[in-house]
């Protein structure tokens, strides 16, 4: 029976085009990949509550956070990678591809030893025990912290552009499975420490900083030596000409992913200033709850962006478009799923929290909406991305961070909607881009097919004006 199930199973995933077929196996795999990163990170946080107290685990947290805003020096570079890598091994230009990662590099590696050089010269001047509010006798120990924590988020910054060749190779699971070995090898350092030490921020700091660095480090050595051994990065192949080409949609993404670190930031604040710190409570454990359905589709749509690219600059539009139906009919059953939880929302919170948690209708009905415009969108910008045509997404996020906040506010001072109001609003932005980028989708599809069509016509006709000379000849 179960090699029967298994059979039926690979023949399902090996059914229609090669790409198609990739996507599907990494959509498989990610799932078993990812659910395992979720447990082990579920059981990492009580296990590390106990080894340090619940109040120092909250100011790791909060240095992890700070030193988090050092990934934006990226500055969209590696999102820009992804595109053009993927395009270059689209194209079979394999020392274009090496070019292009050669270069990267180069780049964060002087971009990151840079801030890193400016960090260590002003760090002993910082007094982290203020800026953190904690005891000013944990000044020293916090100082030696942010350090470790800071020098192995740079090695980490710079290492973890290996996730972003294997990812643009259409390979998204196996850059999964660096995070679940990190998350893993954490979880073992720290049952380790509980036994062995007294709760210590430096050990907890060093072991949580230097798992993702070894792993990254020898999953480089491994594939630069084996299977991406015809891209390995190499002095002699960085070329900073090719840096503008890197960084103009590198930009691009830049300014993209601001603004939704922006916009959602921002709700906290307005939310504890308007409302207060309770609805902020509500507001983040809706959001959480809808958000798990959105990872669901996350895992599916992986693989596409990269396939997109592949696809794009092949011409092949009927497998783009048969795709793009395809993911349409899997959201449609996920947007059911929604629905269930709109209708289950204050039943299953409580199971989860343990405690009721009344939940307002409107609030529970608009996420819900927020929700199923969201996994629409993001087939649409899966397309998007991959293609590189992201100049209207970085005008759209320009225009949603001066208006977001007005909106906000004229919906909870103005029409008295409460915290219903954050939903409305990401709902209504949500609800817009989908329309956008549905018609976005449309005029890139059509324009390319006309001109590639017209490529094919124009081949035809030299064809037999030359089979005709001949002829004549």
């Amino acid at each position: 029976m179960l090699n029967f199930l298994s059979g039926k199973l690979k023949t399902y995933i090996d059914k229609g085009h090669v790409r198609s077929a990739n996507a599907k196996r990494n959509i498989l795999a990610s799932f078993f990949i990812k659910g395992f990163s979720i447990a082990i990170n579920l059981m990492l946080v009580p296990l590390t509550i106990h080894y340090v107290n619940p109040t120092r685990y909250g100011i790791w947290l909060t240095v992890s956070s700070i030193i988090g805003w050092v990934s934006f020096f990226d500055i969209g570079l590696g999102n820009g990678l992804r595109n053009k890598f993927a395009e270059a091994l689209a194209k079979d230009q394999k020392e274009l591809a090496r070019i292009y990662l050669s270069t990267t590099y180069a780049i964060l590696g002087i971009a990151i030893s840079i801030v890193l050089l400016i960090f260590i010269c002003i760090n002993p001047f910082l007094n982290w025990a203020r800026i953190l509010n904690t005891p000013s006798e944990m000044a020293s120990e916090l100082s030696l912290l942010v350090g470790i924590v800071f020098v192995f988020f740079c090695l980490q910054f710079v290492l973890q552009l290996i996730t972003t060749v294997i990812t643009a190779d259409q390979k998204p699971a196996k850059a999964s499975f660096f995070n679940l070995l990190g998350s893993l090898f954490s979880l073992l350092i720290i049952f380790i420490l509980t036994i062995t030490t007294r709760g210590s921020l430096f050990y907890l700091g060093l072991a949580l900083g230097i798992t993702p660095v070894l792993v990254l480090l020898a999953s480089s050595l491994w594939f630069y030596n084996h299977e991406y051994k015809y891209c390995a990065p190499s002095i002699k192949y960085v070329e900073f000409r090719y840096a503008k080409n890197l960084a103009n949609i590198g930009l691009q993404f830049f300014v993209i992913q601001i603004a939704g670190l922006i916009v959602f930031s921002s709700n906290n604040i307005i939310i504890a200033q308007l409302l207060g710190n309770y609805d902020v409570t509500v507001y983040n454990i809706v959001y959480k709850y809808f958000a798990v359905i959105l990872m669901i589709q996350g895992i599916i749509l992986a693989p596409f962006w990269s396939a997109y690219t592949e696809a794009y600059v092949k011409n092949d539009f009927d497998w783009i478009r048969s795709i793009t139906k395809r993911l349409l009919r899997i959201t449609i059953i996920l947007s059911m799923m929604v629905v269930f939880m709109v209708i289950f929302c204050n039943y299953i919170i409580k199971l989860w929290l343990n405690q009721p948690l009344k939940i307002p209708l409107e609030l529970n009905f608009f996420f819900g909406l927020f929700t199923i415009t969201s996994m629409f969108s993001g087939i649409y910008t899966s397309f998007i991305n991959g293609t590189g045509k992201i100049n209207l997404q970085r005008y759209l996020a320009i225009v949603v961070i001066f208006l977001n906040i007005p909106l906000l506010f004229f919906l909870i001072r103005y029409l008295h909607l409460g915290l219903t109001s954050i939903a409305i609003s990401l709902f209504f932005w949500s609800f817009s881009t989908l329309i956008i980028w549905i018609i976005q989708f449309d005029q890139i599809l059509n324009k390319n097919e006309i001109i590639y069509k017209g490529k094919i016509n124009q081949s035809a006709d030299s064809f037999l004006l030359s089979a005709k000379a001949m002829d004549t000849n």
